[in-house]
């Protein structure tokens, strides 16, 4: 397995990729001469299975209950990693795959998968461009796909922002904003139960800025509930409904002390948020040391009928863009 690195830059910021799961290495905003997310140090050491550090994560981001869904009169059974459940895309997700690298100028990185019929249980022979793309201190992550049969896609990426100046500091001085009324109930699993809940009178209530901190602080660690090395619920782990606006605007993040601002904008319905409360890689990363904010459609789609659907039709191009805005 070779790993490769790529760049792309302007005069505000200095992106890599690596080839493999199409992975997000680095977010290098040039005003404060920081690198804005957190990753695995060498590139040789996405060799070895970790916490979807930068990963795209297909070809199912999220969860799907008892690894199983129905299209038509047909059941499909996918290949389970978490329990009975499947998370991200399975045991060999996208994160796990080297992606061909098809394009390459100064300001843009196009990489391409082709993911075959039944790979992790998935119908269709499905063909995925991520593209990664620069425009002044904008950043763009796209994803554009299409499938030979009917079958469920859901793409994102699993980015853990720190915006401190030293990246041995936590989360916790992190203020962050989403652009949602509503949120999914999940089980004790983390896997949505169909109910769409307010955030009103909750902590899950993101409509002002918030300080992360003090939200954990007062409502998680005193009352920790880890159930496995991916489910701890001692942090936010929720799939935020995200209110549809004309400039799709997602939610904001900014750091009180570096004050360094990150705006999130998608044409997706859903921002996965999560805590990081369950990180940890050697002695460089740590539990609350970065913060996802993973836009995607719903978690559990493919057995939930009123949520967004994630059923591609056969020969039809899909795009999606998340579009980050630096300051």
């Amino acid at each position: 397995m070779k790993i490769n690195c790529s760049t792309i830059e302007n005069k505000y910021l200095r992106i890599k990729t690596l080839n493999i799961g199409a992975t997000l290495f680095e977010v290098f905003y040039k005003e404060k001469k920081v690198n804005l997310i957190l990753n695995l140090g060498s590139k040789d050491n996405y060799k070895s299975k970790n916490f979807y550090v930068g990963s795209t994560c297909g070809r199912f981001a999220g969860r799907i209950s008892k690894s199983k869904f129905i299209i038509g009169n047909k059941k499909y059974k996918l290949n389970n990693n978490e329990g009975n459940n499947i998370l991200h895309g399975g045991k060999k997700g996208f994160d796990r795959i080297i992606w061909k690298k098809i394009k390459h100028s100064k300001q843009k990185i196009v990489y391409k998968i082709e993911s075959p019929h039944k790979d992790q249980g998935f119908p269709g022979n499905l063909i995925v461009k991520c593209i990664y793309q620069l425009k002044n201190n904008n950043f763009f992550i796209k994803y554009e796909y299409f499938s030979d049969k009917l079958t469920h896609v859901n793409l994102t990426n699993h980015s853990y922002w720190n915006l401190n100046l030293n990246k041995k500091n936590d989360i916790f001085n992190h203020d962050l904003k989403i652009n949602a009324n509503q949120y999914l109930e999940v089980n004790n699993y983390l896997i949505p139960t169909g109910k769409i809940k307010s955030v009103s009178n909750s902590i899950n209530d993101f409509r002002k800025y918030s300080n992360i901190g003090k939200k954990i602080k007062l409502n998680f660690l005193k009352k920790v509930k880890k159930i496995s090395k991916t489910i701890n619920q001692s942090g936010f782990d929720l799939t935020y409904v995200i209110n549809k606006k004309i400039d799709y605007f997602v939610a904001s993040l900014k750091n009180r002390d570096s004050k360094i601002k990150v705006d999130v904008y998608s044409d997706l319905p859903g921002v996965q948020l999560y805590t990081s409360q369950s990180l940890k890689y050697k002695k460089k990363l740590f539990p609350y040391q970065g913060l996802c904010l993973e836009t995607q459609f719903f978690p559990e789609a493919p057995n939930i009928k009123k949520f967004p659907s994630t059923l591609t039709k056969p020969h039809k191009l899909y795009k999606y863009f998340t579009k980050f805005i630096i300051k």
